[in-house]
């Protein structure tokens, strides 16, 4: 008799799941969306840069950065539902990836690594990717849905699978004032979400910004007078050297009569350069031409974007192929002076850098891991 009054109850109890809000259909109640992705107001101005997002001329939307998150996790977007756009842009490793080339479905790999996009809020250019294809965030968002290698299906197909989620519907009237689906908006509440991954109070930041002496290693301190000195990686890696704390009058005066003059401290100028990675000296050529994809203007051969330096340490290997598999390999190429070409970047000289020299930039590099980027995936997704 125990044995059966105990079926009888686990019976109703799977009875009263399943007849919940949460479960009916395996559909979660409009309440517990809400909780698992509530509406989160723009952040506030991060140590390291002179903007908050609100200050922007366009800023992003709470409610479609919402219903961007969704979407960034959302596997319903691939073609065959195994991949997001968090399978190669991973939050924990500051939006980047740890892969050498991106990986899509049925196990296709792409030929360029999945770059992070952290601080892209702040971006002095407009072009994304690596060769600057796409001229919007959101033009970026849309391209890897129809790529056969990795999302792998069509921007009809995908349209279609998020409009058939009825549990989205209500999020997109609040996101866009009606429910309707479309591949512009799906795009634009991506971008927007992205554009709230904003890193800054790094160590770094604590130092040069507020003054704090023991925030980062003398090592680090040494490695931040290189950096804007003797190894001149600030020629394309930029960021305000007015960083000093008793400069913070003078930046906010600069900035409240140019709002841009400042933004970003994302160390790039978001610009192309050639540094001779890819290039195969038997053949003479490189095995990806990078920006001269898109331009075909030769200065732009082997050219690729300069990359942020915010949170590098958190998404080995480096390079547009991922060729370089750690920071010091990354210094190391620098040191070289690159790799020669006929279209080498005007800029690559080798450097006389001493090992330590080399150690201390690297410890400069890893005190630029900072916060309020970070983010886990929604506990639940309409259904």
């Amino acid at each position: 008799m125990t044995v059966l009054v105990r079926i009888a109850c686990t019976l109703t109890l799977l009875a009263c799941l399943a007849c919940s809000p949460a479960h009916a259909g395996g559909s979660p109640g409009q309440a517990e969306l809400e909780a698992a992705n509530p509406v989160r107001a723009l952040p506030a101005q991060a140590v390291g840069h002179d903007q908050a997002l609100g200050d922007l001329p366009a800023p992003p939307d709470p409610q479609r950065a919402r219903l961007g998150r969704w979407l960034f996790f959302d596997t319903r977007l691939s073609a065959d539902g195994t991949v997001s756009c968090a399978t190669c842009h991973r939050a924990n490793a500051a939006f980047g990836d740890t892969a050498p080339v991106a990986r899509g479905i049925r196990g296709r790999t792409g030929r360029r690594k999945a770059p992070s996009f952290i601080n892209v809020a702040f971006a002095f250019f407009a072009e994304q990717f690596w060769d600057g294809r796409a001229v919007t965030l959101e033009e970026q968002a849309r391209a890897p849905i129809a790529n056969d290698r990795e999302m792998g299906g069509s921007h009809d197909v995908a349209v279609r699978a998020i409009a058939a989620v009825a549990g989205y519907a209500p999020f997109f009237r609040r996101a866009f004032g009606t429910p309707v689906v479309t591949l512009e908006r799906i795009t634009a509440a991506i971008a927007d979400y992205e554009r709230t991954r904003i890193s800054g109070n790094s160590p770094w930041d604590r130092w040069r910004r507020q003054g704090e002496v023991r925030a980062v290693s003398e090592e680090a301190k040494l490695g931040d007078r290189l950096f804007f000195g003797k190894a001149r990686c600030d020629r394309c890696h930029v960021a305000t050297v007015l960083t000093d704390p008793k400069f913070a009058s003078l930046r906010a005066a600069r900035a409240q009569a140019n709002r841009f003059q400042l933004v970003g401290n994302s160390f790039t100028d978001w610009r192309f350069h050639n540094t001779g990675i890819g290039w195969d000296a038997r053949a003479k050529r490189f095995a990806d031409a990078g920006r001269f994809e898109v331009t075909k203007d030769p200065a732009h051969m082997g050219a690729f974007k300069t990359p942020g330096l915010r949170d590098v340490a958190l998404h080995p290997p480096y390079m547009h192929d991922g060729s370089l598999p750690t920071l010091e390999a990354v210094v190391e190429h620098y040191r070289q002076g690159g790799i020669d070409n006929p279209y080498l970047d005007s800029q690559m000289e080798p450097l006389e850098l001493t090992d330590a020299e080399a150690r201390a930039l690297v410890a400069f590099l890893k005190a630029l891991n900072g916060e309020g980027y970070q983010d886990t995936p929604p506990a639940l997704f309409p259904r």
